[in-house]
């Protein structure tokens, strides 16, 4: 019996090597410990947000240990921020206010994930020779840094009326389904709901059922499937496989990182309707994008709104002259390919779009008229496929190890390409393209689809349940030997 208790008491521990995630066995068990405390109060607003936010502060504690800590020195922090800049009348006392806040978060966030980065180059450059530190990332730690500074932005701007109750602003801050790996929720957005009344209809509890479901799919059995049989080992070393392959693994990883991270976010949206809230999409159909401007309206809509919205505007946006639009965008792409990490290929990543966008910008509209003469469906085809093969060759850049290994799958697709190898191929990676095949396939279905199907089934909660359950069992038969975390968890 001792020994019993002992493993129970083990289990609800923080293991680094087994983080709680949504596709792992032990957040079932969260899950309807949650559901069953949360139901029971749910007409209590008080006890309901206390419960909430007790058992998120416990899922990130479960997610990456005593640096749980640091959501609620950031919660601290901010709240007595947002409300001194909001009950201050002097411009440059709120002024001074917002810079403290914005520089202790991107400080916070400066140190965690880029110190080694800084340490790296400065001995590199021969200016020091120190030991870099090997700091851990907290997990999520950019998604609530850009969640405080647009709460005291938007406190500074006026357009938000902070919040007085503290444990309101933690639990926007620490809301579990979002809070490790996204969507960056913005507190307009989601703080009005925290006090409404709990309700979830018919039509709530099958859209969240399905995105929930659609998810997991798309991360346990699509990404996690192509990633460990092909993309793993071609970009671990892609002077051992001919440009057929490096090609086809590029095409595979375009897949994983979308089915990988959208997975995860429909999830946490479809949680977040069980639960009451609504979280807005992350993502649209990326790969059917035009062109590349449109693909950052389709692509991680949090983060390039949050951009627009918080960097590049103030940076003047385009309202400042076309060569200051171009340089605006360009700085915005350079600090969201950092934001993803500190890595000179996530900077070329970042460079590369920036480029891109003020490309499609300056030449985007001549282009257009010259192509009006074309069919209207064979200019949107060379759209997609330009802007997805342009998105494919960032993408080298953004899951390389380093430059060299990015430069390495480039000079294997262009220099040793051989359409000659395509049957032998086909027969080793038979499995692999079916399954690519199935997920191209998912992300060409309607993003209305969701709607369409919800809105004219009515299963009672029970099934849903049941339903969920028998979902997690069928797809622990996928689940891979060795855990394969979600991409974004690095971010």
């Amino acid at each position: 019996m001792s020994i019993s208790i002992d493993r129970l008491f083990q289990q609800l521990l923080y293991n680094p090597q087994e983080p709680i995630l949504f596709n792992t066995g032990f957040f079932l068990y969260f899950l309807l410990a949650f559901m069953g405390a949360y139901l029971l109060f749910h007409k209590q607003t008080k006890i309901r947000t206390f419960i909430f936010t007790l058992f998120s502060l416990y899922f990130f504690y479960k997610a990456c240990g005593y640096y749980v800590l640091l959501v609620l020195v950031a919660a601290v922090v901010d709240f007595n921020l947002s409300n001194a800049i909001d009950n201050t009348q002097n411009k440059q006392a709120k002024k001074t206010l917002l810079v403290s806040s914005i520089v202790i978060n991107i400080g916070l966030l400066l140190y965690f994930k880029y110190t080694d980065f800084f340490i790296q180059i400065s001995n590199d450059l021969g200016f020091t020779n120190i030991t870099p530190l090997a700091l851990l990332l907290p997990i999520g730690i950019s998604f609530y840094t850009f969640e405080n500074i647009s709460y005291t932005i938007d406190v500074y701007r006026g357009s938000f009326k902070p919040v007085r109750s503290f444990w309101d602003y933690l639990f926007f801050l620490s809301f579990f389904p979002k809070l490790v790996m996204g969507p960056i929720v913005r507190a307009a957005d989601f703080i009005p709901q925290i006090h409404k009344p709990y309700t979830v209809g018919d039509g709530a509890l099958a859209k969240g059922a399905y995105l929930i479901a659609s998810g997991l799919v798309k991360k346990v059995i699509i990404s996690d499937y192509i990633y460990v049989n092909l993309v793993q080992y071609v970009f671990d070393a892609p002077l051992r496989y001919s440009g057929m392959e490096c090609l086809l693994a590029v095409y595979g990883y375009a897949l994983v990182i979308y089915c990988d991270f959208s997975g995860y976010s429909d999830m946490a949206i479809g949680l977040a309707k069980w639960m009451g809230f609504d979280i807005n999409i992350n993502f649209l159909s990326p790969y059917q994008s035009r062109s590349i401007t449109e693909f950052w309206r389709r692509w991680h809509i949090s983060l390039s709104s949050w951009l627009k919205d918080y960097l590049y505007i103030p940076l003047g946006g385009n309202k400042l002259g076309k060569s200051r639009q171009y340089i605006n965008l360009m700085l915005t792409m350079l600090i969201g390919g950092l934001w993803h990490g500190a890595n000179f290929t996530f900077l070329i990543w970042g460079a590369l779009h920036g480029i891109a966008l003020a490309f499609d910008k300056w030449l985007g509209q001549s282009i257009q008229k010259r192509l009006n003469a074309v069919s209207p469906d064979l200019k949107a085809i060379l759209g997609v496929v330009v802007t997805f093969h342009f998105v494919c060759l960032c993408w080298i850049f953004f899951k390389s190890a380093n430059v060299s290994v990015a430069f390495d799958m480039m000079h294997q697709i262009f220099a040793n390409f051989s359409l000659e190898l395509f049957p032998k191929i086909y027969l080793a990676y038979t499995p692999v393209i079916a399954m690519m095949m199935f997920g191209f396939a998912m992300h060409a279905l309607s993003d209305t689809l969701a709607d369409e199907v919800t809105q004219r089934v009515h299963f009672p909660v029970w099934f849903y349940a049941v339903a969920f359950a028998l979902l997690v069992v069928i797809l622990v038969q996928f689940k891979s030997a060795t855990p394969i975390l979600p991409i974004y968890l690095q971010f």
